[in-house]
């Protein structure tokens, strides 16, 4: 069983992970940045072992690169990769849904909660709470299929995405719609509607892509 005080640790870790891997993928800390372990622990107020864990893990998802002696870079992505991340994303997460509908969402009510989390951050105005919330939404979802290595696979590349221009005017309207497109993955997941919900996490993702696209040819 693991202490309080390693509770407290892994709390630390995961809220670093996830404040670092929001800043990035929205575009707010752009390529090139680098992130010093003790700069960020003293912004941050923690100590420097939960910082350079998440640091090294965010490294491992291929979000930042290492640099002797210096901290953590924050790793450039093309066009031409962005595009391949769609591509792979619609692939994997459309035959993860259907092949859901198939088998029946058997406890919805663990995903409903996680959509209404989205839809608060979505009223709040937080866009690192919709980060957030919105990737724990599609991982419970998904791994009620029953199959981690698919997935780990759909979360990987969905890290690997940057959501340049989600806090523009467009893209808070892309969330907004978005927070019902949740719900009617949950409700045809049950209905088993498999041609249904194909359809819509095809549009759900690809709806994304022109805003990105854009967002991250101006940055270029």
């Amino acid at each position: 069983m693991e202490s309080m005080q390693e509770l407290r640790a892994t709390n630390l870790r995961e809220q670093v992970v996830e404040r670092v891997r929001s800043e990035i993928v929205s575009g707010r800390t752009p390529a090139g940045t680098v992130y010093s372990v003790p700069g960020l622990a003293n912004d941050l107020g923690v100590s420097t072992t939960p910082v350079r864990e998440a640091l090294l893990e965010l490294s491992r998802n291929g979000l930042l690169v290492p640099m002797r002696n210096r901290g953590f870079r924050v790793e450039a992505l093309s066009l031409e990769a962005l595009d391949n991340l769609f591509t792979m994303r619609e692939l994997l997460e459309r035959f993860a849904l259907e092949s859901l509908a198939r088998q029946g969402l058997k406890d919805p009510k663990p995903v409903r909660e996680l959509a209404d989390a989205v839809g608060r951050a979505v009223e709040r105005g937080d866009v690192a709470g919709y980060i957030a919330t919105d990737r724990a939404f599609h991982e419970a979802l998904v791994a009620q299929l029953g199959n981690p290595l698919l997935t780990r696979l759909i979360m990987q590349l969905r890290d690997d995405m940057r959501l340049y221009g989600i806090d523009s005017d467009e893209g808070k309207q892309r969330q907004r719609d978005s927070v019902q497109e949740h719900y009617q993955m949950v409700d045809l997941a049950i209905r088993q509607d498999v041609t249904a919900i194909g359809e819509l996490i095809s549009r759900h993702i690809l709806a994304w892509k022109p805003l990105f696209r854009s967002a991250l040819a101006q940055q270029a």
